[in-house]
Formats: C-alpha cells, structure tokens, sequence
C-alpha cells in the first residue's frame, strides 16, 4: 500500500467511524471496535448501503495494518456509507484539500519563525499596567476606612467592573491601558467620577463629604447630648413634605414616616438606630426630600 492509499484509506476509515456516531453512542477509535461494536456497524452498513463486510474483513483492514487497499467495490460501498458516491469521488473532495493543507503548514512554519517577535510586540503593547489609589476625606484630611467605597472602572465597549476599596481606604486594578477611568461611590460622600493616567504621581483621592448622609448617620450613632444639641440641625435638612420610609429584611412590608415622626425616631436612643442603614436618599434645594432605610437585625 502506498503513501498515498494510506492516507486516504485512514481518512476513509475516519469517515466511516463518523457516520457511524450519528446514531450510535462510542467514543473510541474505530480500530478499538470491539465485538458487540462490530456487528452494530455491520447492521447499520447493511441498513444504508445494503451489503455487509465480514468480521474477519474488519479485522484485516481495520484493526490491522493491511497491505494493501480493500477491493474496489468494498471501498465504493464504504464511501457511500461515509456520504460520497463512491471511492474515486471520496478521494477526490479528500485530495482536493491537501493543497490546502500544504498552505496552511507554509504559514504555520511562517508563523512559528515569527511567533517571538509577535508575542514581544504583544507584551510591549500590552503589558499591565497597576493603578492604586487611596481615598481621603477633603475636610479631615483623613483615609476613609469607616466605610468601603463602591468604585465602578468604565471600560470602553466593555461591560464594567465593580471593585471595593480595602481596610486602608486603598484600591488596586491592572489594566492594559495606560488610563483608567472610574465612578466613586458611597452613601457618605459625593458621587465623583475619576480620570488618571498611569503616571500619575499623586495617588491620593480626596472626596467630598455628603453633609446629610453625614448627619444623619451621627445622629443615629451618636451621643444622647448631642442629638438634643443638633436636634434642629436634623429639622433644617429634612423638608417639611419628605417622604419617608422604612424598608423590611425578609419582607415586602413597608413603613411611612412624617418628618416629626422621624426626626423622633433619631432622637430617642434606642438600641436599633445603630443598625440604621440608609438605602436611598434624594435631596433638592439643600434638603432631604425622599428617603429609605432599614434597620439591620445584626
């Protein structure tokens, strides 16, 4: 058997093996068959093409190393059953490939003589760059650690990504680019959208407290005096019409609150305010005028 015969019969067998999966469940190379393998092919050639090749057959041309190609009419019946007319047409759409192949190995070689270069361009155009920023409070002068800063990295034609400030005040994102640019966000500072570039010396932040997320927030946390002290301070930045209300864990009920009635709730200390979360809060001509909150059960 020639080169060229092996080649093509090897395809051929792949073929068959191919067709053969169409109805039938086996993973293994036609050449494993086995018994039970064997006769289900011969069931299954006999059903398309309706003739049959012996088990002795198989295990001349299949399972071993024959010396030369089957006769022309198995190998007719063969290629039909693998979906060609017959042999000479099965060798023809194979062949008709290799130039193909050949091609496609030239600009293999090619590509492997140039792989080097490209993977350096690559990684000089490429290569990640780290970005670390730390948050201060521009009135204290102080890192935020209290809470963690919600940060939103805004990728160009991309979807994007949320990180988390750490117990430092500090994150850190690598990037390809050599800018980033990110939304900052908490419930106690401004809202403030950031652009740096890579060489940017000054990695420090500062945000701009949010006055009233702020003084409500101490007024649930703070002193007995002090929430008597700042008691109108509260009164001034909540609108005479806000509307408020108290959300639930673990149910769809909700509570609505005057401004007295809430202005109450902060001043009366009572072990819950310090579980007090504010979920949303909308402000217009310096005031609260729409608010939203839940108390924590742990």
């Amino acid at each position: 058997m020639t080169p060229e015969d092996k080649h093509n019969f090897d395809a051929l067998k792949a073929a068959i093996a191919t067709q053969f999966r169409v109805q039938f469940s086996i993973d293994t190379p036609i050449e494993n068959w086995k018994g039970e393998d064997i006769v289900m092919f011969q069931e299954d050639l006999f059903s398309k093409v309706k003739a049959r090749v012996s088990e002795k057959w198989f295990y001349t041309y299949i399972k071993n190393e024959a010396e030369k190609l089957p006769r022309i009419d198995i190998l007719n019946l063969l290629s039909n059953y693998a979906g060609y007319q017959n042999w000479s047409q099965f060798k023809t759409k194979h062949q008709s490939k290799k130039p193909q192949r050949k091609k496609m190995k030239l600009l293999y070689v090619i590509l492997l003589t140039a792989i080097p270069s490209i993977l350096l361009a690559y990684s000089l155009m490429y290569q990640k760059q780290q970005f670390s920023f730390c948050f201060y409070d521009d009135l204290k002068n102080e890192s935020i650690t209290r809470s963690k800063l919600n940060i939103k990295i805004l990728k160009t034609g991309e979807s994007p990504v949320y990180l988390t400030t750490d117990s430092s005040g500090c994150f850190e994102y690598k990037s390809s680019q050599k800018q980033i640019r990110f939304i900052v966000e908490s419930p106690y500072y401004k809202t403030d959208t950031i652009v740096r570039h890579i060489n940017t010396d000054n990695k420090i932040i500062k945000l701009k407290a949010d006055d009233y997320a702020l003084m409500l927030d101490f007024y649930s946390n703070g002193s007995v005096k002090q929430w008597k002290i700042h008691r109108k301070k509260l009164e001034q930045i909540i609108a005479d019409d806000a509307q408020i209300y108290q959300l639930y864990e673990n149910s769809n009920s909700i509570e609505i609150y005057t401004k007295e009635e809430f202005v109450r709730k902060l001043t009366i200390p009572t072990s819950s305010l310090k579980r007090m979360k504010i979920l949303e809060k909308i402000e217009e001509e310096n005031q609260i005028v729409k608010l939203k909150f839940i108390i924590k059960s742990k």
